[in-house]
């Protein structure tokens, strides 16, 4: 299922505020995005895509807002644009993150993204956008699950 959103879904649209003192993941999936979609954190399923518009995660730079859309399941946000430290934190916890420009994507498409290509292909409107594409070494950090596993599994950045 593909779930679209407009321009400027801020940080505390996200996860509200009032949740981010809890380390449990699974509170923060059961309120994501809940102020903008009550709806939401009940039907997301794993595997299901998010695309916005322009700078999709903005506001604060807490990690949760990334890490509860993560843990509701969502495989990939598509933004025209992203706010550069929800991007990178995206990154760093694992969520899969492609910015496409100006898109035509609607609620219910049914989308397929490529990371190694930075293709984004809409089936249901036999359209495709090329994303901006990443280096490998995120494609890599990503398909390790974050960067933390990402370091692990390279002996010479062994974390605790």
């Amino acid at each position: 299922m593909v779930y679209v959103y407009g321009d400027n879904i801020d940080t505390d649209r996200i996860i509200p505020g009032k949740y981010t003192k809890t380390l449990d993941l699974s509170t923060l999936a059961d309120h994501v995005l809940e102020d903008l979609d009550p709806g939401f954190s009940k039907s997301v399923q794993p595997g299901d895509i998010i695309v916005a518009g322009k700078n999709f995660g903005c506001g604060s730079s807490r990690e949760q807002a990334p890490l509860a859309l993560k843990q509701s399941g969502v495989s990939v946000i598509i933004a025209e644009d992203f706010a550069r430290i929800f991007f990178r934190n995206a990154i760093n916890i694992g969520l899969a993150v492609l910015e496409i420009g100006k898109h035509d994507i609607q609620l219910g498409s049914q989308v397929e993204y490529d990371l190694s290509t930075g293709i984004v292909k809409d089936l249901t409107q036999d359209r495709e956008y090329p994303a901006t594409k990443l280096p490998q070494i995120m494609i890599d950090i990503l398909e390790e699950g974050g960067l933390v596993p990402y370091l692990n599994k390279h002996k010479q950045y062994k974390l605790a």
